[in-house]
């Protein structure tokens, strides 16, 4: 196996399994999620729109949105990272094959591509529409198709539940896997038993979305194994907390004249150094300077 992100996230899948993988809204959250062990991280694509760009995920967002923070993680952080692509950024499926391409040109081990139109909703949210089958089908082998990567992993989302039935998302997912899929991700589970179900039907490796305040309960990682989940998604947990705190840091120093009664809950300096290995980038600036004088 090559030492391709690619290969990376499926040789972290085998060693770990369930596989956690982690929201990382940026670079610096990226490390954190290195820092304490993940061995994958993930780049939400409703992170992206609301970290990034201050938007709500409705499909506003673009391809070169979501590269800008893929390559700034990649850049930093050899963890691999799964890359949440909606539905492809594109109406077409020369679309989807450029995504693909981007992707692992940008450093990212997976993506995941989904069935909803274009005109996209959070996957936890009422009122989501989803293509057709053979439509979803087609999105499917034009990013394997496109693969310059053999390791780079595709993953399919399914939104089918809410829309369709349980049934009809377990037909579709198989159908996804029968066309290339090396992963599936059925959105918005509401039981256990509905992984076991998928991951019976399917053959390839099923992943549970297990986000906040969602249509999905806040299963352990021993009952999704139980379930034969293969990864265990936390998409946006630490996006939610670090916004929670910067909320209640901007309400205390507008109210209190002063950051004093919140200090103890921010990250110190020498914290945030060690994070970003600020003092080798120093040391190594000091030994440059020394050289040239």
């Amino acid at each position: 196996m090559s030492d391709s992100a690619g290969a990376r996230f499926r040789a972290a899948l085998a060693e770990e399994t369930p596989l956690q993988v982690i929201g990382a809204i940026n670079a610096n959250h990226a490390l954190l999620a290195q820092r304490a062990g993940f061995r994958a991280i993930y780049l939400s694509g409703g992170g992206v729109a609301a970290g990034s760009l201050g938007l709500p995920d409705l499909g506003i967002s673009g391809l070169e949105d979501v590269l800008v923070d893929v390559r700034r993680i990649t850049d930093v952080c050899d963890t691999p990272l799964l890359v949440d692509v909606d539905t492809g950024f594109g109406s077409s499926f020369f679309n989807v094959a450029r995504t693909t391409r981007s992707m692992i040109k940008a450093g990212a081990a997976a993506m995941h591509i989904e069935d909803q139109v274009g005109a996209k909703r959070c996957g936890h949210r009422p009122n989501k529409e989803i293509v057709s089958k053979q439509e979803m089908v087609d999105r499917v082998k034009a990013a394997v198709d496109a693969r310059t990567d053999p390791d780079f992993v595709i993953m399919a989302r399914t939104d089918a539940l809410a829309v369709e039935g349980l049934d009809a998302a377990i037909d579709r997912a198989a159908a996804c896997a029968e066309a290339g899929a090396d992963m599936i991700f059925p959105e918005a589970m509401t039981e256990l038993d509905m992984y076991k179900r998928f991951a019976g039907a399917v053959g390839v490796p099923v992943l549970a979305n297990i986000t906040e305040f969602g249509s999905t309960p806040l299963f352990t990682v021993d009952e999704l194994a139980g379930a034969d989940v293969s990864l265990v998604l936390y998409p946006l947990s630490a996006f939610r907390a670090m916004n929670k705190a910067a909320q209640l840091v901007y309400e205390a120093v507008r109210r209190d004249g002063t950051q004093k009664n919140v200090v103890d809950t921010m990250q110190t300096r020498s914290e945030l150094y060690e994070a970003i290995g600020y003092h080798d980038y120093e040391q190594k600036l000091d030994a440059l300077f020394s050289k040239k004088q």
